[in-house]
């Protein structure tokens, strides 16, 4: 039997895994621009955008200290909310195209209060395993695959 409980709550911290992945894929990505036989200004711009996507989302992304860096979720009778520093408990929408693996959740998601752009565009939380212990992430894996109404809007 199922049970009809609906309260969860978990929070995560940064990821030593997640960190190494992050660096590695930057640092193939400037060497394989670097080795490129394209021109000089476009190298520059390739080398400035990576440098530029890890400013903008190594610490909310990657490091979690920033204040916009979500860091806990949780259900309860209203729907599933996330938390940040800046905003608190905010209300969203599950996207159907997260994925709950054993070494990792990807969580998709939409903002359904804000302005119309942060309602509109579909945002993501990545969470490895060893970003918090290994019964809360199992315990989150489950309630992802198997929770009633999971991609509906919060009430």
């Amino acid at each position: 039997m199922s049970s009809r409980n609906d309260r969860f709550e978990c929070r995560w911290q940064r990821s030593r895994a997640l960190l190494t992945a992050y660096l590695g894929a930057q640092l193939l990505a400037l060497i394989s621009i670097l080795l490129l036989q394209i021109p000089a200004w476009a190298r520059t711009v390739g080398v400035l955008l990576c440098l530029l996507h890890g400013a903008g989302h190594f610490r909310r992304s990657i490091l979690l200290n920033d204040e916009h860096a979500f860091t806990r979720l949780r259900r309860d009778g209203s729907g599933w909310q996330l938390w940040n520093a800046h905003g608190g408990w905010q209300p969203v929408q599950l996207r159907p195209d997260s994925m709950a693996l054993p070494a990792i959740v990807l969580l998709r998601f939409r903002m359904t209060s804000g302005d119309w752009l942060a309602r509109r565009w579909v945002r993501s939380v990545c969470i490895p395993a060893d970003a918090m212990a290994p019964d809360l992430h199992r315990r989150l894996r489950l309630r992802l695959k198997f929770s009633r109404r999971r991609w509906a809007a919060p009430e």
